[in-house]
């Protein structure tokens, strides 16, 4: 169960494109400028690009905007929807050409400097400037936006990953030039390969293009992961139409841009053409391809009165739609919204772990300034020490801990919209970690929640024909599932229905009103028992026989006297008993939660392989249980699908609304499941317990890393050239970490 962060009323959400920053120090500056600013509550992702800034109205957006650049950084309010198509992926170009000439030159380079500290006598005249000449386009073009960013930095009283890399490559270039022009070449007494694991006279020109290389190699598989991982928002925005064809006063067609669209006006929606937005037909019939939004590869027959969905393709027909829902108010922006927000998310271990690396640049330098005087001290080597020292600027990368928990959000949230699963925020993928009993509400969740009349008894000489009538005319003016399909047949039967006054629902129970100057009752068994009525002997042994048989029983008076009984059926979802066994192989117990009767529960429970069930449940009631779980000590998912549920899933650990359900439902819980194929509740919860393990691995490393790396670099156990290599694999093993998560397959496929 999640629980948002609260703001004033009139506060809004921006979010803003910040271009320049290098790691994760980087976003936690910018974080900190932006929440100095009275009113602002900021979060920066260095993995998106994105700060995610709830301002009052008092700050306008350009003073977000200058806020950021003030702190040197680019900053424009990003669009409103993401780009159809994949961003030129001018950064990751610009790194590539960069990376080239640093590992065409990093070869000869490390070659020869390598030979030259193991054979001196192989040196040669001017053997110094061939070096020098090889290794001048890495140190200085190649690593240029290192320098750069390290000299902004320097004019700002700050520092940041850059800063490092950049001292590291100065650093290691001077000493090189000093090592190469002034040192002296005598090796004395030591010979061969132990020359390079001495550092008097060791030449760490490969250290310089050999860190500039890795570092670059690091930002180069970066950017074309984040670029990777951006492809389901780019796939969700692909699927909005661009412009719609309306129907203007005089029925004639009008082709206008998307968003000059409002509610209430019809448009027309032609055989292979995209319905352009939300909405309900008004005429006309087809066959409409949800499958783009729900996963669902059957097509749906539509007709007048069906509700559709933007994005949905028409594969036959032609439709004349009403606009329910336009811009940002429509699934597929909601949709596209909650992948933004999962994508932008950030868990209080990252939030530390940023907060670290904000001081962590500073803190290195010291360290590393320290490691030169520690060992000048008790050495008494100034090569020696140099040569500590640099191996710590050069190891102590926090690249690997900013890129941690955002790359792999970005990448499950990715595969998790593909499969149908959309995820609120990373508090919801922590709500799955010690889940161990998956509440699933019946009605629509289980079953289709399309209920349909199978039986109709009579009373008293009372026909069926009076029966319909009387019911109908009734439930005509309800919502419920059972009332619809009563309504439906007395329709079909009767043609009209006779009008009811006074019509009071009773919520769970059923529905009372006055029809043709008779009191009519129709529901549940406890609605009339509530009413202390009698129910005719034979009525009472046929409402206990369709029970048995899962058959829900609505029962009917007239003026206080029951005068028939209907039996009504739900189809159980044909994925159902799958999702439930899938569920089961996970270690989840399930219990099934309704408010039908006990023997109709069962029956569905028996038929899914649910052991546990809690039937007669009014929706006021449906929180309680809930709660009542967690009070035993169990740990709850909920998934359901309807306005009575949305207590429940507020209620419960994690709440899973399926796609097609209400707006309450969808707002109340923590992960939209828009795929009606039931396994979706199972492949969601691998999803997320997975993303949960790729995170604590990617943070496990990166912590473990500079832990015991950098210990090992001031003790002068490593090697500034290895220290680089092993800085640029941390960075690239969290990146690769993340990306096994797009290979996860649904659990139909496993």
């Amino acid at each position: 169960m999640t629980s948002p962060t609260t703001h004033r009323a009139a506060d809004r959400r921006v979010e803003v494109v910040v271009s320049g920053m290098t790691c994760a120090a980087c976003a936690s500056r910018v974080e900190r400028k932006l929440n100095r600013v009275d009113g602002l509550d900021a979060s920066v992702n260095y993995a998106t690009g994105k700060a995610v800034v709830t301002a009052p109205a008092a700050v306008s957006d350009a003073a977000i905007v200058a806020t950021v650049e003030g702190a040197g950084y680019g900053a424009e309010i990003a669009a409103p929807w993401p780009p159809a198509e994949p961003p030129a992926p001018q950064d990751a170009a610009r790194l590539f050409r960069r990376l080239i000439v640093s590992v065409l030159l990093f070869v000869p380079v490390a070659d020869l400097s390598i030979t030259l500290t193991v054979l001196p006598d192989w040196r040669f005249p001017g053997w110094q400037w061939l070096l020098l000449a090889l290794a001048a386009p890495v140190i200085g073009w190649a690593a240029w936006p290192f320098h750069r960013v390290a000299w902004a930095n320097l004019c700002r009283g700050t520092a940041s990953m850059d800063t490092l890399v950049s001292l590291g490559i100065v650093a290691a270039t001077s000493w090189s030039v000093y090592a190469m022009f002034a040192a002296d070449p005598r090796p004395g007494s030591a010979s061969g390969l132990a020359l390079l694991l001495r550092p008097e006279g060791a030449l760490y020109l490969e250290v310089a293009v050999g860190l500039t290389t890795f570092v670059l190699a690091g930002r180069y598989f970066e950017a074309r992961a984040k670029r990777a991982a951006g492809g389901a928002l780019r796939e969700l925005a692909a699927l909005r139409v661009r412009d719609v064809t309306v129907l203007t006063d005089d029925g004639s067609p009008q082709a206008v841009p998307i968003e000059s669209l409002r509610v209430g006006q019809r448009f027309l929606v032609r055989a292979g053409s995209t319905v352009a937005t939300d909405g309900r037909v008004v005429e006309g019939r087809g066959a409409l391809d949800t499958s783009a939004m729900t996963g669902e590869s059957v097509p749906v027959e539509v007709g007048p009165g069906s509700s559709v969905i933007g994005a949905t393709l028409l594969t036959g027909g032609a439709l004349v739609v009403e606009a329910t829902h336009v811009g940002r108010d429509t699934q597929l922006a909601a949709m596209v919204e909650l992948v933004e927000r999962a994508q932008s998310g950030e868990a209080g271990v990252q939030r530390l772990a940023d907060r670290i690396c904000g001081w962590f640049v500073p803190t290195v330098v010291a360290l590393s300034a320290v490691t030169f005087a520690g060992w000048l001290a008790l050495d008494g080597g100034v090569e020696r020490a140099f040569a500590a020292a640099l191996a710590v600027l050069v190891i102590a990368c926090p690249c690997a801990l900013g890129l941690a928990t955002p790359t792999a959000l970005m990448v499950a949230s990715g595969r998790g919209a593909r499969l149908g699963i959309f995820v609120k925020g990373y508090q919801a993928l922590e709500a799955t970690q010690g889940i161990d009993t998956v509440v699933l509400d019946k009605t629509g969740t289980v079953t289709t929640g399309v209920m349909s009349l199978v039986e109709v008894a009579g009373a008293n000489g009372v026909d069926r024909a009076e029966l319909l009538r009387l019911a109908g005319g009734l439930e005509q003016s309800a919502e419920h599932p059972v009332a619809v399909a009563i309504t439906a047949v007395a329709r079909a039967e009767l043609g009209s229905l006779p009008a009811v006054t006074g019509f009071a629902a009773e919520p769970g129970l059923g529905a009372a009103g006055v029809v043709d100057g008779h009191r009519i009752v129709a529901g549940r068994a406890r609605l009339i028992d509530e009413r202390g009525l009698a129910v005719a002997p034979q009525l009472a042994a046929l409402r206990g026989e369709w029970e048995r048989g899962g058959r829900t029983v609505v029962l009917l008076s007239r003026d206080e006297i029951v005068i028939g009984i209907f039996a009504l059926a739900d189809t159980v979802k044909p994925s159902a008993a799958a999702a439930v066994a899938a569920l089961h192989r996970l270690g989840l117990r399930t219990v099934l939660l309704t408010g039908d009767n006990a023997h109709t529960a069962r029956a569905v429970a028996d038929e899914v392989g649910i052991a546990t069930v809690v039937a007669e449940v009014l929706p006021a009631d449906k929180a309680g249980e809930i709660t009542r779980l967690r009070a035993e000590g169990r740990t709850v998912a909920m998934v359901g699908d309807g306005v009575n549920d949305a207590a429940a899933l507020a209620t419960a650990d994690l709440g899973m609304a399926v796609g097609a359900g209400t707006d309450i439902a969808i707002d109340a819980a923590d992960l939209i499941l828009v795929r009606d194929d039931l396994t979706v509740v199972a492949d969601a919860i691998v999803l997320a317990r997975a993303t949960l393990r790729t995170i604590r691995g990617n943070l496990f490393w990166a912590f473990g890393y500079n832990v015991a790396a950098i210990p090992l670099a001031a003790a002068g156990l490593l090697n500034p050239l290895v220290a680089g290599g092993a800085m640029a694999l941390s960075s690239l093993f969290v990146v690769s970490n993340s990306l096994r998560l797009r290979r996860l397959s649904p659990t139909g496929s496993r």
